[in-house]
């Protein structure tokens, strides 16, 4: 684990991000944002719903993600967390055969994390889902959380072209 820098943004990634390195049209987005984590401009969150979810992945994906959970803080899934996940289902933003995608979002939540990325654009990276998810955060008490993609949060250069 890399040791906490002040201003540093904590970001959860899901399971997604990982799967992303070794998938063509996400590979150099996902690759880029975990480069910046081993550069330390992230502090990586993760949990261990995103472990159980890599049990299953492609092996080259399991290999990638041995070298980066170590960087890794993992947040646990605690009462809070299943109870603003409840939450979110009880809203309706995503059904009850997609409660894996709002348990990532209330990880990120109650971990307070700034930002949560994936690449999961029908659940999660929604336009109409996001202002969801922060409309039942704020009512419970938390904070808002950024949604973003990997290129989003700058998984492509941010130099100016």
């Amino acid at each position: 684990m890399l040791p906490v820098r002040r201003g540093v943004p904590r970001v959860y990634a899901d399971t997604s991000v990982f799967g992303g390195v070794c998938d063509p049209g996400f590979e150099t987005a996902s690759r880029t944002f975990f480069e910046r984590v081993r550069m330390g401009e992230f502090r990586l969150v993760t949990s261990a719903l995103v472990k159980q979810e890599l049990a299953s992945a492609p092996p080259e994906v399991r290999e990638f993600a041995v070298g980066v959970l170590p960087l890794a803080e993992e947040v646990s899934v605690s009462e809070e967390v299943v109870d603003l996940q409840a939450a979110y289902l009880t809203a309706g933003i995503v059904g009850p055969r997609r409660a894996a995608d709002s348990l990532h979002v209330a990880l990120a939540t109650v971990a307070g994390c700034s930002v949560l990325v994936s690449w999961n654009f029908k659940h999660i990276v929604h336009f109409r889902k996001i202002p969801q998810y922060n409309a039942i955060n704020t009512v419970n008490g938390y904070q808002t959380i950024a949604i973003h993609s990997p290129p989003e949060v700058g998984g492509e250069s941010d130099e100016d072209p």
